[in-house]
């Protein structure tokens, strides 16, 4: 039997989809001699504020950098100080609670539903105290993680809504952009994710206006006017380059999400096999599918993991130790003694994702579900 290579996302490929717009926007920028903070930057921003839906769009250096300017920028607007509680889901990267660590507030974890794998908001009220000041929601995998229980639940005791909207670019609820929903919004840009740069980038999006000219002023030293620091920030901008690709992907989001929702529909309607359970599917308004994750029974994850390398098939595990396992929280107060979250470490102890690429040919598809399906 020949054996099908199916890499879980080839980033060559992913790129020469649209190498030609690319090597242009990158000739452009090297010709311009202007790499910071300039046009492309601006055209950037306001392409993706108009996509997102949002007045406001700031670019920054990564993902975590963007979560990191919102709390940061809160603080120094006397809305939260330290000490005060962020609701976040326990399932998700690290980067969502170092966001909120970095900036000396307090991460309460509340567990997911296991069947959606996004925050459980039947547990949040349980949680909510007179210091809590946010909901942080991550769309983690690409799936929309907001509820009209958390809407009602931010109104009923002025919460601010933080969206951690680093794997959800396209994603919506109620007509809504993921990254338009609450008050603010992290993005991430990473090589990998769905609207992806080639290094590293973020952003921040939000409606607040005096809430993104704080968070501008953060990411660049702290400065609204040069050699003048209201802030004492840090230096995280989004380079010219950077802003230059991502514009030019942007243009083809939508139609990457639509091949990535066909390879999940297929997967959906045929892969059967009892050692695995799929999460509930959801329309595709609500799911982007950055991610496909599996659940495995039976402790048999990393052995479907190396039966399908062993197939020529690619698979990566999200994420293998809870943030509240990790050796950098054992000694936090609200982590003493160590928290049990039982649904959270069964997913970190199940959880393979399958290749779910823009670039994957239908023979590729098919051959992950027969590998799936034939393993024991």
């Amino acid at each position: 039997m020949e054996i099908i290579t199916v890499p879980f996302l080839s980033l060559h490929d992913v790129t020469a989809m649209h190498s030609e717009e690319i090597q242009t926007a990158a000739r452009r920028v090297i010709d311009s001699g202007w790499y910071l903070q300039g046009k492309e930057n601006e055209l950037f921003e306001q392409h993706y504020a108009e996509y997102i839906g949002t007045k406001f769009c700031i670019g920054c250096a990564n993902g975590l950098d963007a979560l990191i300017w919102i709390f940061r920028a809160y603080i120094e607007l006397g809305i939260m100080q330290p000490g005060n509680e962020v609701i976040v889901p326990a399932n998700t990267y690290i980067a969502t609670i170092l966001a909120i660590t970095e900036n000396n507030l307090k991460p309460v974890l509340v567990e997911p539903r296991k069947e959606t794998l996004e925050i459980d908001d039947s547990l949040i009220e349980a949680v909510i105290t007179e210091r809590t000041k946010a909901i942080c929601i991550v769309h983690l995998y690409g799936r929309n993680a907001m509820t009209d229980k958390i809407a009602e639940l931010c109104k009923k005791y002025n919460l601010k809504l933080v969206e951690d909207n680093a794997q959800a670019h396209g994603c919506t609820w109620h007509g809504m952009r993921t990254g338009s929903i609450g008050d603010a919004a992290g993005h991430s840009f990473y090589p990998g994710k769905n609207l992806g740069a080639l290094g590293d980038a973020g952003a921040v999006t939000t409606n607040n206006p005096e809430l993104a000219a704080t968070i501008r002023a953060l990411a660049n030293y702290g400065s609204q006017k040069k050699y003048v620091f209201k802030y004492c920030g840090r230096n995280s901008r989004l380079d010219e380059m950077q802003a230059a690709i991502l514009d030019v992907k942007l243009k083809y989001l939508d139609e990457d999400i639509a091949k990535r929702q066909e390879v999940a529909a297929y997967y959906y309607a045929h892969i059967d096999n009892p050692l695995v359970e799929l999460p509930a599917q959801l329309d595709d308004a609500h799911n982007v599918y950055h991610l496909f994750p599996l659940l495995i029974k039976d402790g048999k994850r990393d052995a479907l993991h190396d039966y399908l390398a062993e197939q020529g098939v690619g698979t990566v595990i999200h994420y293998p130790i809870a943030p509240h396992k990790q050796e950098c929280y054992a000694k936090e107060i609200w982590n003493i003694p160590q928290l049990y979250l039982p649904i959270t470490e069964m997913i970190a102890d199940c959880e393979l994702s399958l290749p779910v690429s823009p670039c994957m040919t239908q023979e590729q598809v098919e051959w992950v579900v027969k590998c799936v399906n034939n393993f024991k």
